[in-house]
């Protein structure tokens, strides 16, 4: 059971991941950018990413994979402002991913103090 369920699950991730390389959806940035295909399906690809990262908190089995997953989803919000920067102009963006990241770095400097049974003044 646990092999199909591996088998169905990237089979599923395949198939997303050829749609987005060979039909994207509607890109809402400039059209005029010249690299406005390429900022899009990474966008879409990032999306998804962090939607695989959310099951992995959901049902992370301890809670050192609950921890790397919320890492990697703070590391890809920033890859996601980082993308929104370049295709919008708008620079603000790059300040919402160095906050988050730093928030990122703090909160799981305390979790990872939290799961040893260590208070945050140790």
């Amino acid at each position: 059971m646990k092999i199909l369920r591996w088998l169905i699950g990237t089979l599923m991730l395949l198939c997303i991941a050829v749609l987005i390389i060979v039909r994207p959806l509607p890109f809402l940035f400039y059209p005029d950018l010249p690299h406005v295909g390429f900022l899009g399906r990474g966008l879409y690809i990032i999306i998804l990413a962090c939607v695989l990262c959310l099951y992995r908190i959901w049902r992370g089995p301890t809670g050192a994979d609950r921890i790397v997953a919320i890492d990697i989803l703070g590391i890809m919000i920033i890859g996601l402002c980082a993308i929104l920067t370049i295709s919008t102009g708008r620079s603000w963006y790059i300040d919402i991913g160095i906050a988050w990241a730093l928030q990122s770095f703090i909160g799981t400097l305390a979790l990872s103090k939290y799961l040893e049974g260590k208070g945050f003044d140790e």
